[in-house]
Parts: C-alpha cells; sequence; structure tokens
C-alpha cells in the first residue's frame, strides 16, 4: 500500500489502477475460424448460411454430449430457453411455478409468458441460491413446476431440491444461464432436473455471439416439445416431414431458434469451455486469499470447486463502515475495479412483477446477502495482478470508511 496515495480516487486522488483491467474479447481466432468454415461452406453450394442446418446440428451434438448425453435445441436467447423448457413440459394455465428469488427478469417473464404465475422462493441465508428448505416451505398443491436458478455460477443444492421436487410431483426446470460447466458433488448442471435452459450472450463463459440460448433434456420427449416450440410448431422428427406444409404443423408457436453462423461461433467457444472455467477459478482462488490477507471488513463469498464464476460477490461488514455498502462498493469502483456496487436482481423487488405473483411473499434474505455484498466483475483473462488490485483497493477504502 505504501506506493499508492490514501487519497481516495472518489476524493480526487489517483486510482489504486491506473489502467484497465483485462477486456475480454471471447470472439477470438478460434470463433473467426469457425465462421469462416461456415460461410465456405454455404458460398461452395452457393447459399447464404440459414438456421437448422450442418453447423446447428454439430454444435448441439457437441453441447449434449459436453453433458454426458441427451438432446440440446440452440435457441435465440436464454431467456427464450427458459420458456422454450417451461412450454415443454405442457403445465395447466395458471399453475404455480416456484422461482429462486435471485435472477434476470427474463426467468420471471419466462414463467408469466406461458400463461403461469410466478412463486417466489427466498434464497439460503447469506447466500444467492435456494435452498431445499427454502423451496419446501414454498410448496402448495397448486405448484406444478420449480425454475432453478444456479446463480452467479454457483450450483444450488440441486440433489435435494430434485428430491423434493420428485416426491411433491413437481417438475423442475434448471436454469443455467449464468453456471456454464458448473458442477454439483462432480455432475454437471442441467443434467438433475426434467429439462435445463442455458444462456449463450456474449458475458456468459461460453456463448455463440451477441445473443442466444440452449435447451437441454435427456428426455426425447420434452426436446421433441422443445423444438416444437421453438420452430412454429413444427414436429421436425417425424419422417418425412415437410416443413412447407404448415398442415402438419402441431400448435401455434412463434420462431424463436438461432443460426447457422451463431452455432459455428457455439461450437468454437465450446470446445475451450473448461479452459475458461478452469481460468476463471483461478482468479477466484487468489482474488480470495487475496482479500483475506489484506481486508478486515471484507470477506471473500467463498467457492467451491465445481463453479463457473459468472461474477464473485465480496460481504461487507456494513455496521463497521461510515458509509453504505453501495458507496462503499462505488468507491471501490473509482479505485479502476470493475464491479456491480448494488446486485439489483432480487424479483420481489420489482414493481412491475408484483400483479403477476402468487403472492406478497418477501425475500428477506435475498435482499439481506445483496446488501451486504457487491460483485466483482471478472472473466478469462483476469489473473494474479487483477486479484492483487482488488483486495488493494478494497484495503484502501476500508482504511478511510472503516469507523473508529
Amino acid at each position: 500500500m505504501s506506493s499508492h496515495s490514501n487519497v481516495l480516487a472518489i476524493d480526487g486522488g489517483p486510482p489504486y489502477r491506473s489502467y484497465p483491467m483485462p477486456a475480454r474479447i471471447a470472439l477470438g481466432p478460434d470463433e473467426e475460424r469457425m465462421i469462416a468454415e461456415c460461410l465456405a461452406y454455404y458460398r461452395e453450394r452457393k447459399e447464404d448460411p440459414g438456421y437448422q442446418g450442418p453447423f446447428e446440428r454439430r454444435y448441439c451434438d457437441a453441447f449434449a454430449a459436453s453433458l454426458g448425453g441427451g438432446y440440446a435445441d440452440a435457441v435465440a436467447t436464454g431467456t427464450v430457453a427458459v420458456f422454450l423448457a417451461l412450454a415443454a413440459l405442457g403445465l395447466p394455465k395458471g399453475a404455480e411455478v416456484i422461482c429462486s428469488p435471485i435472477t434476470d427478469p427474463g426467468t420471471l417473464s419466462a414463467i408469466i409468458m406461458n400463461g403461469l404465475t410466478p412463486r417466489l422462493a427466498d434464497s439460503m441465508p447469506g447466500g444467492y441460491n435456494m435452498g431445499v428448505e427454502q423451496f419446501r416451505a414454498r410448496i402448495t398443491p397448486a405448484v406444478k413446476a420449480v425454475v432453478l436458478v444456479h446463480a452467479l455460477g454457483r450450483p444450488a443444492d440441486i440433489e435435494a431440491i430434485v428430491d423434493c421436487a420428485v416426491e411433491h410431483g413437481i417438475r423442475v426446470v434448471e436454469d443455467c444461464s449464468q453456471a456454464h460447466g458448473a458442477s454439483f458433488r462432480g455432475r454437471q448442471v442441467g443434467t438433475f432436473g426434467d429439462i435445463a435452459a442455458f444462456s449463450t450472450m456474449y458475458r456468459k463463459a461460453h456463448i455463440t455471439g451477441a445473443s442466444g440460448g440452449v435447451v437441454f433434456s435427456r428426455n426425447q420427449d420434452l426436446y421433441r416439445m422443445a423444438l416444437a416450440h421453438a420452430d412454429r410448431g413444427k414436429p421436425r422428427w417425424i419422417e418425412g416431414f415437410d416443413d412447407r406444409n404448415p398442415g402438419g404443423f402441431l400448435f401455434p408457436a412463434l420462431n424463436l431458434h438461432t443460426d447457422e453462423l451463431s452455432c459455428a461461433v457455439g461450437i468454437a467457444s465450446l470446445g475451450r469451455l473448461g479452459e475458461t472455467i478452469a481460468r476463471r477459478l483461478d482468479f477466484v482462488r487468489a482474488v480470495t486469499s487475496a482479500i483475506e490477507a489484506e481486508c478486515s471488513i471484507c470477506r471473500p463469498y467463498g467457492y467451491s470447486e465445481g463453479d463457473s464464476p459468472f461474477v464473485y460477490p465480496v460481504m461487507v461488514d456494513a455496521p463497521r463502515l461510515r458509509c453504505s455498502v453501495t458507496e462503499f462498493a462505488e468507491a471501490v469502483r473509482a479505485e479502476g475495479i470493475g464491479l456491480n456496487p448494488n446486485y439489483r436482481y432480487v424479483a420481489a423487488e420489482w414493481p412491475f412483477l408484483r400483479p403477476y405473483l402468487a403472492d406478497g411473499f418477501d425475500t428477506p434474505d435475498a435482499r439481506a446477502v445483496r446488501d451486504a455484498s457487491f460483485c466483482l466483475y471478472l472473466n478469462e483473462k483476469y489473473g494474479d495482478q487483477e486479484a492483487a488490485d482488488c483486495a488493494g483497493a478494497i484495503a484502501k477504502v476500508e482504511d478511510v470508511f472503516a469507523k473508529p
């Protein structure tokens, strides 16, 4: 710390880190080669790249194989993937669906747009994920499914929740949008429930480009229903099916699939997912160790070797500060550290959602963990220097804002 100014950047001092955190730039040479291969394939045939062609088949087969086998369909977005996973279940309209309390609005919107009623559960105390006791406490006879979010790249207690769900006849949708490649007790998330949804937008550990998603299931019937809902009700698995004859379509549905160029990107990105996760975990280990060594008011959230880190929370002992946690985090950010000072994804707080919820249930533990933390951004380019700078900047701000 001696080489750094004691004056905070928010007060006009020089930032602890004077140059930007590493940019990810996930569209690299491998993706460029796959895009070129896709374009060359279609130019040879004097066609433009479309959809549901050989590159999508390659990608979906590789995606399913990466999860140990099953069936995958690449779609337009992660929100679409959750929507299709629920649609495939064929739940009765108005049925209640328990949902994790900390998630993207797309998760709740997918429930509502299926004509279903979201029923929020709380998170485990001190954690971003719903636990089995929180799930069990919200079960009613009207509950027919649960959308379980593996938040921030940390697996939820999926085995216990699935066991409880099976006991009550409740279907399980895993929302793995932030947790590509994460595992629970050696088994990858997305393989425990009835069906799973993944986001492959540009900030995720595995991408298909600017946006995208995947629906996965080991149940062929559920996969086929998701496939049909993704493409205007077409039963493409029927031998001799003619997609130019709408008379053979099964039901009204939207066009929600993706395209060949996106799937070409996905092939390349998926091929190095293991390396991506390993590098992110290396950073998380390093920043955990550095915060523990240098900081007294802040502590790391913790991690497991099965995590696939998306962002990384830092917990703050708020009563020891002369400012709010958000103000503290803003000061750390001004020191050159990329972070989200207040993770505003506690669903019970959103006014637009309240008329659609099953009841007025609050989620105090979810709000408490959010209010007692801020989230460090990260990507696989972050290394030991970034870990040291994160901890050093936090310690610098602690020195100024700590109560006497």
